[in-house]
C-alpha cells in the first residue's frame, strides 16, 4: 500500500502542477498512389484539480493506513 500510496501522491502531484498533458498524433490525411500528405497534429488532455487533489488526499491516506498498521 505505501508503494500506491508514493504512486498517487507523485500523480496528483503532477496533474496540480501542469494542469494536464499533451501528445502528438499524426495521420495520413490524403494518400495518391506513391505521394502521400500526412499531418501533425498537438493534442491536449486536461486534468481537472478535483482529480490531482483527490489522488493527492488518497496517497496521503494511504501512506498513514500503512504506517498505523506496520506500529
Amino acid at each position: 500500500m505505501r508503494i500506491a500510496g508514493i504512486i498517487l501522491i507523485v500523480l496528483g502531484a503532477l496533474g496540480l502542477a501542469y494542469g494536464g498533458f499533451s501528445y502528438t498524433r499524426r495521420r495520413e490525411t490524403v494518400s495518391l498512389g506513391p505521394l502521400s500528405a500526412t499531418v501533425t497534429q498537438r493534442e491536449s488532455v486536461p486534468i481537472p484539480p478535483i482529480l490531482g487533489g483527490i489522488a493527492l488526499i488518497a496517497g496521503v491516506a494511504l501512506l498513514f493506513m500503512g504506517k498505523r498498521k506496520g506500529s
